[in-house]
């Protein structure tokens, strides 16, 4: 077993067994392994060559090559399929080849340069440095000398470079083919994902003219919970308060957003409102979702298969989880004919499902909806489809991201139905921004509209706690337009809802009735009568 050169005393443990884990679908053979990493690495070097060479990274490369080239011809190294041998293995040669070249390693040298090589031959190669660290979101490599970060909503140039086209082939096959994808000149374009819920999208020549590009939008296992949207201001805590009532009392909501602005993230944390004893069915064309319900079941669409036969797509799934018994539908994104199966579902017996669409406000979202339900190659009049999604839609969140790159909920908007041929909408909630700072942070906060929600009454009937104070503007007078004045319009006195609960208690209905208007005069008359 491999033993590293050290001058440190107790450092001679076994590097093999420190060497990160990798992950892989199936187990790749050495000789895979030799037959994906030949192009990537050159013809091996002498010492003389590099003797005068003081550069870490020459050394690296000479190194890497003689390794390599005894790998090659190592007949028992090509023989091994299990994946923690080759890596012993690779320990060794690298151990013997350093010292062979008179460059000893010690244990953190050592450590580094074999995981550096094992990256290469089996894992991600530079990348993995990046799908590391979890501060970064998102991952876009532009070609082999190009790759960016996002990390805390702004890009960013990293000095990490595939050495060949190649080499950044080799990995995306490698991430491609693990999931049961392929990446070809006949299939140019692939959705995908990764292990630990990554979402990549790969597109390579000829359709990508700057050579192959990747992006990685990045999974946070855990998942962001409410008080994470509260803290980094995406939301407040009296908006996700009622988004909550609202996903309990079984209303259909729609998040809507560009490319990018967390409308996956804020997806999966009102899923987490669902009951638990509910059977939900999440659709998504790459699973990113992370419900931890115990009744759940994830279906993903599928590409064409060689032949171009077999594909299966959201609508397919939408149409298939109906047959389920689902309590509640949560599909991750409609961008098709699959939204009039949506909308259809939301209004026949599976109120309370979720999903989101791109649109940049919540006016575009329902001018998309009406055009994705004509791409399901229907001829319903334009005032069918209104109708349609004004009785199967009730909220519209809209998220967005600022100029310095944070991500907001722009706005709660409630569907109140169709008027005069138009889907109407009414304001809840809305961030208003109200200036930049020194460093190019946005200033801004979120504030009520000072209108109490339509279904207020549905809410309190399911037995939702709902505090009508957060509905208040706060620069907004007392008058007769106040929330609370006009909460009485909402709770007629001959509904039977219960009211809002105060501590365990219920309350009474002239609680929320301010004194002297006319529905606490009315109230007083017909209790003294």
């Amino acid at each position: 077993m491999p033993r590293w050169h050290t001058t440190t005393r107790g450092s001679q443990d076994l590097l093999a067994t420190a060497l990160p884990q990798m992950a892989l679908e199936q187990p790749l053979t050495a000789l895979n392994v030799m037959q994906l990493s030949s192009r990537l690495l050159g013809a091996p070097q002498t010492a003389r060559e590099v003797a005068d060479e003081d550069s870490g990274e020459t050394r690296y490369q000479l190194l890497r090559q003689q390794v390599h080239a005894r790998l090659v011809e190592d007949t028992a190294y090509l023989a091994e399929t299990d994946d923690t041998a080759v890596r012993e293995r690779l320990a060794e040669l690298v151990n013997q080849t350093a010292c062979e070249l008179g460059w000893p390693l010690n244990l953190d040298d050592g450590f580094e340069t074999v995981t550096r090589i094992h990256n290469e031959l089996l894992g991600f190669g530079p990348l993995e440095r990046l799908l590391a660290d979890p501060s970064i979101t998102e991952i876009m490599v532009n070609g082999p000398q190009e790759i960016w970060i996002e990390r805390g909503g702004r890009l960013s140039l990293t000095p990490y470079r595939f050495e060949t086209v190649d080499q950044l082939m080799q990995v995306i096959d490698r991430m491609v083919s693990r999931v049961g994808r392929r990446i070809d000149e006949s299939s140019p374009m692939v959705d995908a994902r990764l292990e630990d819920g990554s979402r990549i999208h790969v597109v390579i020549p000829p359709v990508s003219l700057k050579g192959p590009t990747l992006t990685v939008r990045r999974f946070t296992e855990t998942g962001l919970e409410v008080d994470d949207l509260v803290r980094h201001g995406t939301a407040t805590a009296e908006m996700m308060s009622f988004l909550r009532a609202c996903v309990r009392a079984r209303l259909n909501v729609l998040v809507s957003g560009g490319t990018g602005v967390g409308k996956t993230t804020t997806l999966n944390v009102i899923s987490s409102f669902i009951p638990d004893d509910e059977r939900i069915v999440t659709i998504e064309d790459a699973a990113e979702l992370k419900l931890r319900q115990r009744h759940v079941l994830s279906l993903e669409t599928r590409p064409a298969n060689v032949e171009g036969r077999g594909q299966i797509v959201v609508r397919d799934l939408v149409i298939s989880s109906l047959r389920m018994r689902p309590d509640r539908l949560v599909v991750g994104e409609c961008r098709g004919g699959e939204a009039l199966d949506m909308l259809q579902a939301m209004s026949t017996g599976h109120d309370g499902s979720l999903t989101t669409l791109h649109a940049s406000s919540t006016r575009e979202a329902i001018s998309r909806l009406e055009t994705m339900v004509l791409m399901a190659g229907t001829e319903l009049p334009t005032a069918a489809i209104r109708g349609q999604i004004g009785s199967a839609i009730d909220l519209i969140v809209q998220q967005g991201r600022l100029r310095d790159g944070s991500r907001r909920i722009l706005s709660i908007s409630e569907v109140m139905g169709v008027e005069n041929g138009e889907v109407q909408i009414q304001e809840l909630f809305r961030f208003e921004q109200t200036g930049v700072d020194a460093t190019g942070h946005v200033l801004g906060q979120h504030v009520p509209c000072g209108r109490v929600p339509r279904r207020t009454a549905d809410i309190l009937a399911s037995g939702e706690d709902l505090d009508m104070h957060i509905f208040v503007a706060p620069d907004r007078p007392s008058g007769p337009d106040h929330p609370r004045r006009r909460l009485a319009d909402w709770v007629p006195e001959t509904s039977t809802a219960p009211l809002p609960l105060a501590a365990a208690d219920r309350r009474r209905r002239s609680d929320w009735l301010p004194e002297g208007s006319p529905r606490m005069t009315l109230a007083r008359k017909r209790k003294a009568s």
